[in-house]
């Protein structure tokens, strides 16, 4: 049997990002012939964890390790002890975001960054969520055969229309948008935008931590109070993943304009349902949806474009359709979680042999 020691932050249960991705691999082990041991660095203020590297490496190790994989989300932590000590087992790293993290100030993300990418030229394999990581990898020196893109899985969406729940509210379209307040998944940018079209165009649905970003939330709570979206704009907060399904299933548009989404899987989500995309040409967007042919993807910042963008979705039911069709023929390619199961483990076993 594979063992695999898979070191990452705090409670390795939180079913959110990274941490789903690997409750996913774990529970999918048994039928690949392998175990997942979590070894977890203590949540302490960036960037005392490192303090733990060696002791956490050593337990990782006495688990019976073959291959022990690094979450790029302590990457940084091991960077100082890899460079005086060597280990005496494959490591490899499963990188769920780019070097130096994300929504961090600046300061932190120039540090981190240098620490992470330290780590990663130890590492013999990277396995990345995405093209979109390839592309920053690969830009960075690291030769592409040790880059190797395992994808989140895809679970097989229901019908559309299933749910049978009234969205729009009377308006001629259900415009979704799924994601935490936070500055980068561009609120604001999105109510700009929204709040140019006419009244009876469309009802835009809020989905996502709400309070994730205090300062934030507060400036985008003032957008939402302003007349020119009275009664347009629901918020509904963090919701259960069910909920969130029927939500997908209901809406006609799906738009996000994140500016950076290391692999973005509510677009993959949102397109498994059948809702074509509108979004930045930014992060891992342009490799899910092309442009024109399963949503439309814009220069970031273009506020004009995205007003347009939505508009034209809302108001032109053939396009609509046209768009809708295309992002359920391309959700088929995404990988499902068992492929992404069969990629992940196969990796590993080829370190560890």
């Amino acid at each position: 049997m594979l063992t695999i020691g898979l070191l990452t932050l705090g409670d390795p249960g939180r079913l959110t990002g990274g941490y789903l991705y690997h409750q996913r691999m774990a529970a999918a082990a048994g039928d690949h012939d392998a175990h997942i041991v979590f070894t977890s660095f203590p949540v302490y203020p960036f960037p005392l964890p490192a303090l733990r590297a060696g002791q956490v490496l050593r337990e990782a190790r006495r688990s019976g390790a073959d291959v022990v994989l690094v979450d790029s989300i302590v990457a940084a932590f091991l960077a100082p002890w890899l460079v005086t000590h060597r280990f005496d087992c494959p490591l490899a790293a499963i990188v769920h975001q780019p070097p130096g993290g994300i929504d961090h100030r600046w300061l932190r993300t120039r540090v981190q960054s240098v620490a992470d990418l330290g780590t990663y030229r130890r590492m013999r394999r990277l396995l990345v969520a995405s093209d979109a990581l390839v592309v920053t990898f690969t830009a960075r020196g690291f030769p592409r055969q040790r880059v190797r893109v395992v994808a989140p899985g895809r679970d097989v969406a229901p019908a559309s229309g299933a749910a049978g729940e009234d969205l729009r509210e009377g308006r001629r379209a259900a415009l979704l948008s799924v994601g935490n307040w936070v500055p980068r998944k561009g609120l604001l940018p999105l109510l700009d935008a929204f709040a140019r079209l006419p009244a009876e165009t469309a009802t835009l649905h809020l989905v996502g931590d709400d309070v994730a970003d205090p300062t934030y939330a507060e400036q985008v709570r003032a957008r939402l109070s302003r007349r020119d979206l009275a009664g347009r704009v629901r918020v509904h907060g963090p919701v259960t993943k069910e909920r969130v399904g029927v939500l997908y299933r209901c809406a006609d548009v799906f738009v996000l304009p994140s500016l950076r989404e290391p692999y973005g899987t509510v677009y993959g989500e949102a397109m498994a349902a059948g809702l074509p995309v509108v979004g930045w040409h930014a992060g891992n967007l342009p490799h899910l949806a092309r442009d024109g042919r399963e949503g439309l993807v814009l220069a970031p910042g273009d506020i004009d474009g995205l007003t347009g963008a939505i508009g034209r979705l809302a108001t032109d039911e053939d396009y609509r359709a046209e768009l809708a069709a295309g992002a359920r023929r391309r959700a088929q390619s995404f990988p499902t979680w068992q492929q992404t199961a069969a990629r992940f483990f196969a990796e590993l076993r080829d370190l560890a042999d």
